[in-house]
């Protein structure tokens, strides 16, 4: 397949066989053990703090961190040919991906979250299929079913039959958001470092909150100073330091590889919330997420005939 370079879809990976740097991987794992911690602190803070407040809330926090790390590394702009996929990445991972993420988890718990949001490189092979003109491939549309009938089996899992149904519609939401947002970011990489992505990404993103902002105020002005150091430990690390450490793992490592190790996100996200939250995913939710991560895995099979690319854009599950 040819991608023009300007293409938002056009991906500089490094071949699969390159060697990842130390760094990279522990980049890797701290990202997915901060998102891990987001699912429950989204949880426990969207008792105080409605959705668009939220993610606008955590979005102004690491925005300002992440610029001031820019202008102290005089990093500067990015180049013009990062910016589309800056963009698309702010508008659509840290702009709509949070919203739906926070609206989503008022209506189900942190774990079955985390195991709806893992559906995401499904969507993101849909993506390619329509819009890289990729195919669909029978693994992928085998793969489709299967996790079509796990998200199923969890909206059915427990709760008032229409809030468990919503709440799983709105993960899947966010989980989307996240596929674009992905599709936008990879390219992005090939122009502009990964703190110039990030952090310009993350201001896009507040931007595209602003309407939210009268509500912020009402909301944070009435919380405990649990909810405020709950709303900054989401701007400083599972937004500002996460987000910073996954585009250094991304550039340092395809997107298939990458994904491999977000399938331990929905795992922390339930021992997290044990304890912390009082919360376990019921058996069918679990069965449910399972099959999700199961469709995920089917999707990711390459045909024996068939001659893996090095890098097609196939993003990790989201997290937050």
């Amino acid at each position: 397949m040819v991608q023009s370079e300007t293409s938002p879809a056009a991906v500089a990976a490094p071949p699969a066989a390159a060697k990842i740097p130390l760094s990279a991987t522990v980049a890797a794992v701290l990202t997915m053990v901060l998102w891990a911690s987001a699912f429950v602190a989204i949880r426990h803070i969207g008792e105080s703090v409605r959705p668009g407040p939220l993610a606008l809330g955590r979005l102004l926090v690491g925005a300002v961190l992440l610029l001031a790390l820019v202008a102290v590394r005089r990093e500067g702009l990015p180049a013009r040919a990062a910016w589309p996929g800056i963009a698309g990445m702010g508008v659509f991972w840290f702009g709509l991906y949070m919203v739906a993420l926070n609206w989503g988890e008022q209506h189900t718990d942190a774990g079955t979250a985390a195991l709806l949001v893992g559906s995401g490189p499904l969507l993101v092979a849909l993506l390619a299929g329509f819009l890289l003109k990729e195919g669909f491939p029978r693994p992928l549309l085998a793969g489709l079913a299967v996790a079509f009938a796990g998200a199923a089996l969890a909206g059915a899992s427990g709760g008032d039959g229409d809030t468990a149904l919503i709440g799983v519609l709105l993960c899947l939401a966010a989980s989307a958001g996240h596929a674009v947002g992905v599709i936008f970011q990879k390219p992005a990489l090939g122009h502009a470092s990964p703190l110039q992505v990030t952090a310009y990404a993350s201001a896009i993103g507040a931007v595209a909150c602003l309407p939210f902002a009268g509500q912020l105020v009402d909301d944070l002005g009435n919380a405990s100073a649990g909810t405020w150091a709950g709303v900054l430990y989401l701007g400083v690390l599972p937004t500002a330091l996460a987000f910073w450490t996954w585009s250094y793992a991304l550039a340092h490592m395809s997107a298939g590889r990458l994904g491999a190790v977000t399938y331990i996100v929905p795992a922390i996200t339930v021992v997290l919330a044990w304890p912390t939250l009082g919360e376990f995913p019921s058996a069918l939710a679990l069965a449910g997420g399972a099959l999700c991560l199961a469709g995920v895995g089917i999707s990711r099979r390459t045909p024996r005939s068939a001659t893996p690319a090095a890098d097609v854009p196939q993003p990790t599950p989201a997290r937050d």
